[in-house]
């Protein structure tokens, strides 16, 4: 039997075939559709399952290890920057073991498309001695779901499956197994020396580790010698060495070549690039005048391969050192590794549409937000985080982005910074989202105000995971699986966090946003204050009931009014206003299609152009 999947419900599909009952993750784009397909099909079997939306990702491995640590398969799921995130317990874990299983989804980014990085998960894993596939279709990702499984339980180790945007996202037709019912039972074995290590049993688990990485890079299941695609029975002069999607892209170039174009290549498809297997690199050293690897993002291959003056990639130049790989860029990367004429292989490159940033949504209630900061602290500085509201940097709202929960932990320290200097402090402000608060904000803010730090938090509240496809925040009171929850509201972890001075208030009632921040940086400064948390409350549009909740207003711009000074599409951005089409004055309409009516831009326009447009 057979059904089209996304790559990432085939993951799902795969951990759930072979005996995988809990999975933990964090929502990350391309990582975010793994735990619902997961839940889903694991209700639609009638299977006992359990799937969580961890805060962050550090609490999914651990919590997913622990599962593990009790004989249960287990699987951890989140996108390659969240493995940062979750990289105290990934390091550890190796050292430790599980006695089930614990297969570990980080699903990179390279380009990067949604990402602050195109980090390579394999490198991360070759740091925390971790075994990692690379699968090359989503057909494949649903079977080395199933072959990480088991080697996990095998070694006694963890394991990394390693797919990229391209796989997660990619559909096709999946072959099904059969999902039974799991009959294991948890139990857990003391043994305090191994779950409790010290750091002198620490460093003999290190040694077993090594031990069981030795034998795997021998085993012959991943000897990938043997693995060849070529257009002839004897070696070709030249070996490509190639894992995950690069291998796809690469079987398909090799594939539209003429024969005696095709034959001077043999294909070698690596399944587990770390560790790798040593025969099988010192058999094709052997067996070919010349070496080229091709894989995303960064050279885990050819680390490992030894002789590098026969081996080609990204280590001398042959394949870009970064970005996404792409039919062209193989191309020219083989054109280089043979140099000789060139191949006739030519991709149909579809010549892309004139670029268009990305904009915050129509009606987005960050967009007022982040106009009334303005209005409110226009010399301020600004710290940002990471989220759809990281867009108020195109309107000008937004100075800095590190990482998640880092707006608050800049925005102390920038107080800090000049107030030990002897300086008057700016406005500072900390711009972060409720989840990205609950994710590693929390932590952040207690330091800021164990440190006696003084700014004005907003807290840009719309009751979701927006910028992930709005999975459910602690407040929401919902489970991954729909059911009902203990919900835990901002105000009474921001008040546990030492927080004195909160004021809620909806974004779209603009001049009481400007009044409130403006109280909270005149609290911020005085001093009996402190960090003032102003929490701008207004639901994401995204979620069919806060549409319900529009004043669907029908606004209009007077033509007579506006003068063209274009102020409107810069402050605001929003994507129904535009300019209209040949006019010499640049006078600036509203999409009627596009506009959702939420009224926010009435007071914007400095000339009043902009109205309720009366109905007759």
């Amino acid at each position: 039997m057979q059904q089209v999947m996304l790559g990432n419900e085939a993951m799902a599909r795969g951990l759930l075939e072979n005996g995988c009952t809990f999975t933990y993750a964090y929502p990350g784009t391309p990582s975010s559709e793994i735990l619902p397909a997961f839940i889903k099909q694991g209700r639609d079997h009638g299977i006992t399952i359990h799937g969580h939306w961890s805060v962050n990702e550090k609490i999914a491995l651990e919590s997913a290890f622990t599962a593990a640590m009790t004989g249960m398969r287990s699987a951890a799921v989140m996108k390659q920057v969240g493995l940062n995130v979750a990289a105290d317990a990934f390091l550890s874990s190796a050292y430790l073991g599980v006695t089930g299983s614990l297969v570990v989804i980080s699903a990179d980014d390279p380009g990067p498309n949604s990402s602050q990085t195109e980090q390579d998960s394999r490198m991360f894993a070759m740091l925390a001695k971790v075994a990692v596939f690379d699968p090359a279709t989503p057909q494949e990702a649903s079977i080395f779901a199933g072959r990480a499984l088991d080697l996990s339980e095998e070694l006694g180790l963890p394991v990394m499956l390693r797919p990229t945007a391209t796989l997660c996202h990619a559909r096709q037709n999946i072959n099904l197994a059969k999902i039974t019912k799991q009959l294991r039972q948890p139990e857990f074995i003391r043994q305090p020396q191994r779950w409790a290590a010290t750091p002198k049993h620490r460093f003999r688990l290190h040694q077993q580790l090594n031990q069981k990485l030795l034998e795997l890079a021998a085993d012959p299941r991943f000897d990938f010698a043997t693995q060849v695609e070529s257009g002839s029975s004897s070696p070709a002069p030249y070996g490509i060495i190639a894992s995950g999607c690069a291998w796809a892209l690469t079987a398909d170039l090799l594939n539209s070549l003429p024969d005696d174009e095709t034959s001077q290549f043999s294909l070698y498809k690596v399944d587990l690039p770390y560790p790798l297997h040593k025969n099988a690199g010192r058999e094709l050293l052997k067996r070919h005048e010349k070496l080229l690897v091709i894989e995303e993002s960064m050279p885990v291959i050819e680390y490992q391969m030894g002789d590098q003056k026969k081996i080609c990639g990204r280590l001398d130049g042959t394949i870009p050192d970064a970005g996404a790989l792409t039919p062209e860029i193989i191309v020219s990367a083989l054109n280089r590794f043979v140099k000789q004429k060139p191949l006739s292989a030519n991709p149909n490159s579809i010549e892309a549409p004139p670029g268009k940033r990305p904009s915050l949504c129509p009606g987005c209630p960050h967009r007022s937000s982040f106009y009334a900061l303005k209005k409110a602290l226009p010399k301020g500085i600004y710290a940002g985080d990471i989220g759809c509201y990281t867009l108020g940097i195109n309107l000008g709202a937004l100075d800095t982005c590190l990482c998640m929960g880092a707006s608050i932990s800049q925005a102390g320290s920038f107080y800090q910074t000049f107030v030990k200097d002897g300086e008057d402090s700016p406005p500072i402000a900390a711009i972060i989202g409720d989840s990205t608060f609950y994710h590693s904000g929390i932590p952040a803010l207690i330091n800021a105000r164990y440190e006696d730090s003084r700014f004005v938090l907003l807290l840009l509240d719309n009751s979701t995971t927006a910028m992930t496809g709005n999975q459910p925040t602690p407040a929401a009171g919902l489970q991954a699986d729909g059911s009902r929850g203990p919900a835990l509201e901002l105000e009474t972890l921001l008040k546990g966090c030492g927080i004195e001075k909160i004021t809620i208030v909806d974004p779209y009632q603009q001049s009481e946003l400007i009044d409130t921040i403006k109280e909270a940086w005149q609290y911020a400064q005085a001093p009996e204050g402190g960090i003032a948390v102003v929490i701008a409350r207004r639901g994401c549009l995204m979620i069919p009931a806060e549409r319900n909740l529009l004043p669907a207003l029908q606004v209009t711009i007077l033509d007579d009014d506006c003068t063209g000074c274009g102020y409107c599409l810069k402050a605001f951005e929003c994507p129904a206003l535009m300019l209209k089409t040949d006019d010499p004055e640049n006078r600036v309409t509203i999409d009627q299609i596009t506009c959702v009516g939420c009224g926010q831009c009435l007071d914007i326009c400095p000339h009043g152009a902009i109205k309720i447009r009366t109905l007759t």
